[in-house]
C-alpha cells in the first residue's frame, strides 16, 4: 500500500456513534486538486535497463551519510546506447567506471546533483551487456525539503536516533522507496517500469539486525566489531521495492510451506507478535490458493520501524510499517490493523509481482491491494463484515471530494497525487463491481491469467481489460471506460410504485449526475421483490438516463429492494415506508441492507416500531450496527431503555467488539445510575482495552 503519504492519517467512520474506531489509511495524499493539470504523463521510456544491481554499503551514523559501493549490470532496451544515465540525488560521487573483467577502466561523466550521466567505451546493441561501476557517498539527511526534494518523505533512507542521544528511542535505519526516492542511495533508474534483480551488503555494528529483500545468502564477522550481512534476490522487481532496514529488533519467526516468515519488532513488543502477526502464514496461504499463484517471493518480513512517514509499504518480501504496529495485547483489543497485513501482503502479487508501468497506472496495485483486504475478510469473517469494510471506504471516497478524478489518469500535477481514495478506495470498490459483471469464476479465473502473463512484467489497465475479455468472451469497453477511464459516480433517484389494478411493480431509476462531467453509466443491477412469503429476483440494465421497469405481482409487495447485491459504487436516493423498512432490516440478508434500514428507522423513534428494532439491533451480528444501537438507547422512552438494561450489562461484559463494549459502560453508568451496576462496571475494569477503560474513567468518579 504504501499506506498513506506523506504521513499516514487517521479518520472516524463514517456515520457512526460515539465511540466509533479510528482506522490508519494508507491511502489518500491531499496535495492539490490535480484537475486544472492538462499536462499529459507520459510513460517513462525505457532507454537502458538495468539487469542487476549489487550494492556495498556501510554507515557513517554521525553525519548520517551511507558509504557505497555500486556494481550495475545493464544493456540497451533497444536502441544502440553509448550512454547510461542514473538517478543519484545528492552524492558525492568518488568513482566511475567499467568493470572489465578484473579492472575497472574509468569513464568519462557529468554529474549535476541528480543526474549522473556516463559516457561508455563505445556503442553498445541490445543484447550487449555491460558493468558499470560507482563509488559514492550518499547523504539524504542533507537534502532540503523544498529545494531538492518535495517533502520529508522523498528524503528516501532514514536515520533514526543515529547518535543514540534521544532518550527512549533505538537507534535504527530504513529506507522508503516509493515513489522515486531510493535514488537517494544508491544510484539505479527511477519509475515502476524498471525491474532488476539484487544483491546488498550491508556492513554494520554487530549489535544491529538487518532486513532486506530476499534471502540472508550469509553474514561474516569482520573481527572489528561490525558485520556484513549479504543479501541477495534473484527475481526481478522494480527499483522502487528494494529496501534496507537495521536496529535493535527482535524476530519472530514462523513459516508457510518451506519459506521463512518473520515478523521484526521492538524487543519489549516481542511476546505479542504472533498476536498482531500470526495470521500471515494463513494470508499466504489463502492468497495463493485464491489467486492460483503460489506466493512467488524467497521469503515473508514485516518490520515494524520508528518514525515511519507512511503506515506501511510492500517492498518485496519485507515490508515496512509503522509503529503503531507495536501493539500490546490489550491495543490489539481496539484496533488489530490486520486490513494493513493483508494489504500489503496481497501487493505482493498486484504491485510486485506484476506492477503498474507508470504512475499514471498505480490504481493497478492499491485498488487491487485495497480489495485484497476485502477477499480475506470475506473468506476469514465471512461477508457481513466484508461488506461492512467495503463500505466503509465506499463513504471514504464519497466523502473525500475526489469526484473530477479519473482512476487511472495521466493529467496529475504530481505523482504524490495518485496515492488517494480513488486510486485505494475508489478503485477497490470497482474491483468488487467487476467480480459482480463477470461472476466469480471468470474473475478469478481473470486474475490467475493476468499474473501468470505479466508475471515480473509490468501492465497498463488495458492489459487488465483484455485479459478479462479473453476469459468471459465478453465486450468489457464500456464497464473500464466508465469506471476507470473517467472520473465521478452515478446518482441515482430511485421511486417504487405498485398499480393495484394492473397489478405491477414499477421501478423509476433516475441517474442524476452532470451529465457535462460525468458519464451516463451502464449499469446491471438486481432488483429483489419480497411477496407471499417468497422473494424473486430479476436482472436488470440501467442505460438511460431515466428508465421505468415493471414487474408482474399479484399484491402490493412487502419490500422491493434495488441494487439487492449493495455493490454499485455511488449514491442513491430512495424513499421507504416505515413497514418496509422494518421489514428490510428483518429479512434482507445483507450488512448495507441492515444498516440503510437501521439507519432510516433511527429518524423515526416516535414510532413504536422503529424503536423495537433498536432494541432488536442490540444483537445485532455486525458490530457497528450494535454499536449504533446501544448510542441511540438514551433516546428511547423510559420504559424501553428498561427493556434494554438486560442487553445492557451483558453486553459491557461479553460482547465481542471492545468499542460496543466501551459504549455500553457508557450508556449504562449514565442512562442506569439508580440501578445496580456497580458489579457489571466492576467486572469492566478487568477488561482490559483501552476504549474500555477511558469510558469507565470518564464515568465512574
Amino acid at each position: 500500500m504504501r499506506l498513506i503519504k506523506p504521513v499516514f492519517h487517521a479518520y472516524l467512520l463514517l456515520g457512526l456513534g460515539a465511540c466509533a474506531t479510528k482506522k490508519v489509511v494508507l491511502d489518500p495524499v491531499n496535495i492539490q486538486d490535480d484537475s486544472s493539470h492538462n499536462v499529459y504523463r507520459a510513460s517513462y521510456p525505457k532507454i537502458i535497463d538495468i539487469v542487476h544491481t549489487k550494492l556495498d554499503l556501510r554507515f557513517n551514523f554521525d553525519s548520517s551519510f551511507v558509504i557505497g559501493k555500486a556494481w550495475i549490470d545493464a544493456k540497451p532496451y533497444f536502441y544502440p546506447q553509448n550512454q547510461i544515465v542514473l538517478n543519484a540525488q545528492g552524492f558525492d560521487i568518488k568513482d566511475v567506471a567499467l568493470v572489465s573483467k578484473d579492472d575497472l577502466i574509468p569513464l568519462k561523466y557529468t554529474y549535476d546533483g541528480k543526474l549522473l550521466s556516463i559516457n561508455l567505451n563505445k556503442l553498445y546493441l541490445a543484447d550487449q551487456k555491460f558493468t558499470v561501476f560507482v563509488d559514492y557517498v550518499a547523504m539524504p539527511a542533507k537534502l532540503k525539503v523544498g529545494a531538492d526534494i518535495a517533502d520529508r518523505g522523498e528524503r528516501g533512507f532514514f536515520f533514526i536516533n543515529p547518535t543514540g542521544k534521544e532518550q527512549n528511542k533505538p537507534r535504527q535505519f530504513w529506507t522508503q522507496g516509493e515513489t522515486e526516492a531510493n535514488s537517494t542511495w544508491f544510484p539505479t533508474i527511477n519509475g515502476p517500469q524498471e525491474k532488476m534483480t539484487q544483491e546488498i551488503n550491508l556492513t554494520v555494528p554487530k549489535n544491529i539486525t538487518t532486513l532486506s529483500n530476499g534471502d540472508l545468502d550469509f553474514s561474516t564477522d569482520n573481527g572489528d566489531g561490525t558485520r556484513t550481512d549479504s543479501w541477495r534476490q534473484d527475481l526481478p522487481h522494480s527499483t522502487y521495492l528494494t529496501m534496507i532496514a537495521g536496529g535493535n529488533f527482535s524476530v519472530i519467526k514462523d513459516k508457510w510451506e518451506d519459506k521463512e516468515v518473520s515478523y521484526y519488532v521492538d524487543p519489549e513488543y516481542a511476546k505479542y507478535a504472533r498476536l498482531v502477526f500470526g495470521k500471515t502464514p494463513a494470508m499466504i496461504d489463502f492468497f495463493s490458493k485464491k489467486t492460483g499463484i503460489e506466493f512467488p517471493w524467497d521469503k515473508y518480513a514485516q518490520i515494524v520501524v520508528r518514525d515511519f512517514n507512511d503506515g506501511a509499504m510492500e517492498n518485496t518480501s519485507a515490508t515496512v510499517l509503522f509503529e503503531g504496529m507495536n501493539m500490546t495485547d490489550a491495543q490489539y483489543l481496539d484496533e488489530d490493523y490486520e486490513y494493513i497485513i493483508s494489504h500489503e501482503l496481497f501487493h505482493h502479487w498486484f504491485g510486485d509481482l506484476v506492477t503498474a508501468e507508470s504512475w499514471a497506472n498505480l490504481p493497478l496495485n492499491e485498488s487491487f491491494a485495497t480489495y485484497g483486504e476485502y477477499l480475506w475478510n470475506e473468506y476469514k469473517y465471512g461477508r457481513d463484515y466484508a461488506d461492512f469494510a467495503g463500505w466503509k471506504d465506499l463513504q471514504t471516497y464519497l466523502g473525500s471530494g475526489t469526484e473530477d478524478r479519473k482512476v487511472i489518469r495521466f493529467n496529475y500535477g504530481d505523482k504524490e497525487q495518485m496515492f488517494d481514495q480513488v486510486s485505494y478506495q475508489k478503485g477497490g470498490r470497482i474491483i468488487h463491481m467487476l467480480r459482480k459483471t463477470v461472476g466469480d469464476e471468470a474473475f478469478f479465473k481473470a486474475l490467475t491469467l493476468y499474473l501468470k502473463r505479466y508475471s515480473f512484467k509490468t501492465a497498463e489497465i488495458h492489459d487488465l481489460r483484455l485479459v478479462f475479455e479473453e476469459v468471459s468472451g465478453q465486450d468489457l469497453n464500456w464497464f473500464f471506460n466508465q469506471w476507470f477511464l473517467s472520473s465521478g459516480h452515478p446518482k441515482l433517484a430511485i421511486e417504487t410504485t405498485y398499480d393495484a389494478v394492473g397489478k405491477k411493480v414499477n421501478v423509476n431509476i433516475r441517474q442524476q449526475q452532470d451529465l457535462n462531467q460525468f458519464p451516463l453509466y451502464r449499469l446491471p443491477i438486481n432488483i429483489d421483490i419480497y411477496s407471499g412469503g417468497k422473494v424473486n429476483r430479476s436482472a436488470i440494465l440501467l442505460e438511460k438516463q431515466n428508465q421505468t421497469f415493471s414487474f408482474d405481482e399479484d399484491s402490493q409487495p412487502s419490500l422491493v429492494n434495488v441494487d439487492a447485491e449493495k455493490y454499485l459504487l455511488g449514491e442513491k436516493e430512495e424513499k421507504k415506508s416505515l413497514a418496509e423498512y422494518v421489514f428490510q432490516y428483518k429479512n434482507a440478508p445483507l450488512f448495507l441492507d441492515r444498516y440503510e434500514a437501521f439507519t432510516a428507522l433511527q429518524k423515526q423513534l416516535q414510532q413504536k416500531e422503529a424503536r423495537e428494532i433498536v432494541l432488536k439491533a442490540l444483537s445485532d451480528k455486525n458490530w457497528q450496527i450494535r454499536l449504533n444501537a446501544v448510542n441511540t438507547i438514551e433516546q428511547l422512552p423510559e420504559e424501553e431503555k428498561l427493556a434494554a438494561f438486560a442487553d445492557l450489562k451483558l453486553m459491557v461484559s461479553s460482547d465481542a467488539k471492545s468499542f460496543v463494549r466501551a459504549a455500553a459502560v457508557t450508556v449504562l453508568a449514565k442512562q442506569f445510575a439508580n440501578q445496580d451496576i456497580q458489579e457489571t462496571l466492576k467486572k469492566a475494569f478487568a477488561d482490559k482495552a483501552p476504549s474500555v477503560q477511558k469510558a469507565l474513567a470518564s464515568v465512574v468518579k
